[in-house]
């Protein structure tokens, strides 16, 4: 009996223990299961972290984003698809030559001006590259001939070469020794007639500011004034500013009032008694009106004069604003016209008022009738120097589309340069004519030159 319960007692502790043992079994994976979990769980920023650092895939619809900081090392490019791999290495390895070396002009590219380059340059000699035009110092008597072509539109023709030129002198055929087609610095004497009707002298003291802005900041430009007399109101400089403030203050000047002069009535004498004058003989005064002078020939002279004493690499140009009449000067004009073609200068001119009116100029070559002066003195001298045409305006906005264009062709013109042959006799003037071999085309050009006493 009492061996049946100790039996019976062993058999319950050995089916405890068995227990005790599967229920240890079982509880291990669910513990290293938590222990998975609860690790997972404590670690949450550095698994989010990583995958931050892991770039999107690029949308068809936005960009992908920028990098926040650009990476340290080299970037490593990317595997090329099979067969393209050579062909965008190399244009690559082109695209990083480029950006480390300075891009050379496309042949397609502009020519840029001295004034946007920031130097100005000398002209080419396409006859003989080797030498500009300012360098040929063995032989003085070196003819230099600006030569303006154009359409029978007015428009101005470019790409011409030297064989498309020849200059007679004397009637005789010139070989050319320098040719070029570049843009030249200019060295401009500005005449403004101050004795013009009122009326026109207003308009042109509205365009002093595109007077001055068709020049070049390298350009060099003096001013004067005429009337009576010849004022010269600044020297030559490249200070446009200078030039500027200038004009500005003859803007208070005023014209010639219009109408006849007064000879009679209560303004034209003294204070009168009983229509006696006052302190004087009982006589019948005799009022005569004041004679009017116009010294257009002085006042180029005296530029002229001035602008022989620039650099001669410079093109010398006169423009002349005024209405074109001439009266009372001490200077003639086959004088004046002899220091032009001497200094090789050009004049050109801007004709307003009654000398820019249709028909006008041929009533005024009757000057022994009307007295009122030679108005057609400007477009002798505008021919005589390769100076081209006189522009008749009558509006600010032609004034100023004429600046543009007197400035434009003077700038831009043909040098062609010879080596005259040998004349024996007199030093006097000569004849030249310059052909261009192409129809339908205009070519200005000065009628003559003289040499220069020494030569």
């Amino acid at each position: 009996m009492v061996f049946r319960s100790t039996r019976g007692w062993q058999s319950t502790a050995v089916l405890f223990a068995l227990t005790l043992f599967a229920v240890s079994f079982a509880v291990q994976p669910v513990q290293t299961e938590a222990q998975s979990t609860g690790s997972q769980t404590q670690n949450p920023p550095a698994n989010q972290q990583s995958s931050q650092d892991i770039p999107d895939a690029p949308s068809t619809v936005q960009p992908p984003p920028k990098p926040l900081f650009p990476p340290e090392g080299p970037a490593i490019a990317p595997a090329a698809p099979a067969g393209q791999g050579q062909g965008q290495n190399q244009g690559q390895n082109q695209n990083n030559d480029s950006s480390s070396t300075p891009r050379q002009p496309a042949p397609g590219d502009q020519a840029q001006s001295p004034a946007q380059t920031g130097t100005p340059k000398e002209p080419r000699n396409q006859l003989n590259p080797d030498e500009n035009l300012y360098t040929i110092k063995k032989r003085a008597n070196f003819v230099e001939v600006p030569v303006m072509v154009k359409d029978l539109d007015g428009r101005r023709v470019d790409g011409l070469g030297p064989k498309d030129f020849t200059v007679n002198e004397n009637g005789r055929e010139q070989t050319l020794t320098f040719f070029s087609s570049d843009p030249l610095l200019l060295s401009v004497a500005v005449i403004i007639d101050t004795g013009m009707s009122d009326d026109a002298l207003q308009k042109v003291n509205q365009t002093y500011s595109s007077l001055i802005g068709n020049f070049s900041p390298y350009d060099e430009v003096s001013l004067y004034t005429y009337s009576s007399t010849v004022s010269q109101l600044a020297d030559f400089t490249q200070r446009q500013e200078k030039l500027t403030g200038i004009l500005n203050q003859l803007k208070v000047v005023r014209g010639r009032n219009n109408g006849p002069a007064v000879l009679s009535g209560p303004f034209a004498a003294g204070p009168s008694v009983n229509g006696m004058p006052v302190g004087g003989p009982a006589v019948e005064p005799v009022n005569t009106p004041p004679r009017e002078s116009y010294v257009l020939n002085d006042a180029i002279l005296e530029a002229a004069v001035d602008l022989s004493k620039r650099p001669k690499e410079r093109r010398k140009v006169i423009f002349v604003i005024s209405d074109g009449r001439e009266i009372g000067s001490h200077a003639k004009y086959t004088e004046v016209l002899r220091v032009l073609e001497t200094r090789d200068i050009q004049v050109k001119a801007v004709v307003l008022d009654t000398g820019a009116l249709p028909g006008y100029k041929q009533v005024e070559k009757l000057h022994h009738v009307f007295r009122q002066g030679y108005s057609d003195i400007l477009p002798k001298y505008a021919a005589a120097t390769g100076g081209g045409q006189v522009y008749g305006e009558l509006t600010r906005i032609s004034i100023e589309q004429a600046y543009q264009s007197i400035t434009s062709d003077a700038r831009n013109q043909y040098t062609l340069g010879y080596i005259p042959l040998a004349i024996t006799g007199a030093k006097a003037c000569r004849t030249i004519e310059v052909i261009v071999h192409h129809r339908g085309l205009k070519v200005t050009a000065k009628d003559a030159y003289c040499p220069v006493v020494g030569q």
